[in-house]
């Protein structure tokens, strides 16, 4: 079967939607840092919906650590597919708004002097928790960070985000050009604070006048939703069945899709709004509803979920147990600390259950749980601190934490070893192999990571005592038994 081309394009199925402009024609007015899954079947598409009007911000993606996507797309002229997936069956569209990819591990110069050009007008980033270089508990750069040392020690050949951004407005600084726009699209709270402190302070650390122009960058915040899992070969077989052609790397999600940005693109940007984006002034309510209620059940879901033997998400919300917990979760601790006149948030609850149970979606309970160092800051224990603070219960938010805990010790309850993909792995494996499956000193061990719990949490005795008392029941129970104990949803 030939191969998906701009060239064999002509040739696919008629039933496959495609991109409605000349690509030959479209110029890049967006960088984007971390072109993996969730950007291309989430912001690519919307670029791609409004390139036939405003050809002038198509946007060339960036691997900052490996060079699979590049080397995936480019023999396709960077066109792949976006398969859409529901119970009442799928849909398959060829994207064409990236208009080229550079791995930035062999290309840096090339990525940095793109960077630095005045049609540049927007760098946008998914690179994940762990790719701010930050400490999550306290949102601030670690500049003991491997990456950030070496950026700071040669600014020209930068590794991390950070160390692109600040170099290439450094540049833009000594020839007189205004400064890009940076969008942080990453499951961060107040994402775009969160970019502006990080860039603020590794331009501190390389001198007075950068710092003072890069408190000039507009950091807007974004808040973007859509489940998009891992791509897997029986993906590929159905793209292409659909298209009538190979696609080495295309992109499998549901038909929901939601981005809410705050409007504040002093250089310019594309009418967003007019394909389907919310254009507000305060994105933060949105950022923290979808953290805490979608991603904090998410990561729930994933940790009791694995340890229960379900291997995606559908099947574990399938359990009635699993989803009368979510539903507490969400309904009884969750809804409580968010502050939303007006919305919906009983809807937007039930909307994300039937998201979850979407069962064609092979969402994996595997792949969400990784990096949950990194995550649970801002998806549980945020929450948890509220209740805390408001002198509210917080069983179900605490129980997420515990299976987290048993996840990172690596070997699950059938005695077999766990794949656990953490930045903090080898501390894990000290907890575990210290500790054993005594709960008290897992979670002394696990509480004595500050840079996820920080320094109140650890100290709190009725916090402790809620971890030890749930890690016990995991332990000794099972996380399926431990799940079925759970008060049912009111």
């Amino acid at each position: 079967m030939p191969r998906l081309t701009p060239e064999t394009l002509a040739s696919a199925s008629p039933s496959a939607q495609r991109y409605a402009y000349d690509r030959g024609v479209i110029a890049p007015g967006i960088v984007h840092l971390g072109i993996g899954a969730f950007h291309r079947a989430h912001q690519a598409v919307y670029v791609d919906d409004l390139l036939a009007r405003h050809p002038e911000w198509a946007i060339v993606g960036a691997s900052l650590r490996r060079p699979d996507t590049k080397e995936a797309l480019e023999p396709q002229g960077n066109l792949y597919s976006v398969l859409v997936r529901d119970a009442s069956g799928s849909a398959c569209r060829v994207i064409g708004s990236i208009a080229g990819i550079i791995d930035a591990t062999t290309e840096g110069e090339t990525l940095l002097e793109l960077m630095a050009r005045p049609s540049v007008r927007i760098v946008s980033l998914t690179v994940t928790e762990k790719g701010y270089c930050h400490d999550p508990a306290t949102g601030h750069l670690d500049l003991a960070h491997p990456d950030i040392v070496h950026d700071l020690a040669y600014p020209s050949t930068p590794r991390s985000a950070p160390g692109f951004l600040v170099e290439a407005l450094e540049r833009r600084r000594r020839a007189g050009i205004a400064p890009f726009t940076i969008m942080s699209c990453d499951n961060l709270p107040s994402n775009g604070r969160t970019a502006q402190r990080i860039v603020g302070e590794f331009a501190a650390a390389r001198g007075r006048e950068l710092a003072a122009y890069v408190e000039t960058v507009a950091f807007p915040s974004t808040m973007v939703d859509r489940i998009v899992p891992a791509t897997t070969d029986a993906d590929r077989e159905a793209v292409a069945a659909m298209l009538g052609l190979d696609d080495a790397w295309p992109v499998v999600t549901e038909a929901f899709s939601q981005w809410v940005i705050e409007d504040h693109f002093p250089a310019g940007r594309p009418p967003f709004e007019t394909v389907g984006a919310q254009m507000v002034e305060d994105v933060e309510p949105f950022e923290r509803m979808k953290l805490r209620m979608l991603n904090g059940s998410h990561s729930t879901l994933a940790y009791l979920g694995y340890l229960a033997g379900h291997q995606y998400v559908a099947d574990a919300v399938g359990d009635s147990a699993f989803r009368d917990l979510i539903f507490g979760l969400m309904t009884e601790e969750v809804m409580p600390t968010l502050d939303m006149p007006g919305t919906d948030l009983a809807g937007y609850r039930d909307a994300l259950l039937d998201r979850f149970a979407n069962p064609a979606l092979k969402h994996r309970t595997w792949q969400i749980a990784m990096d949950g160092s990194q995550k649970l800051p801002q998806r549980l224990l945020g929450t948890i601190r509220d209740r805390i603070a408001a002198g509210q219960s917080y069983d179900r938010l605490a129980l997420g934490v515990a299976a987290w805990m048993r996840y990172a010790t690596g070997t699950d309850e059938k005695g077999d070893p766990i794949d656990v993909r953490d930045p903090m792995v080898d501390r894990f494996r000290s907890i575990a192999a210290e500790a054993g499956h005594n709960a008290e000193r897992l979670v002394d061990g696990f509480l004595g990571l500050r840079e996820v719990f920080g320094t109140d949490l650890p100290n709190d005795p009725a916090f402790r005592a809620i971890l030890v008392r749930l890690l016990t029941s995991l332990l000794e129970q099972g996380a399926a038994a431990t799940v079925a104990q759970v008060k049912p949803r009111t």
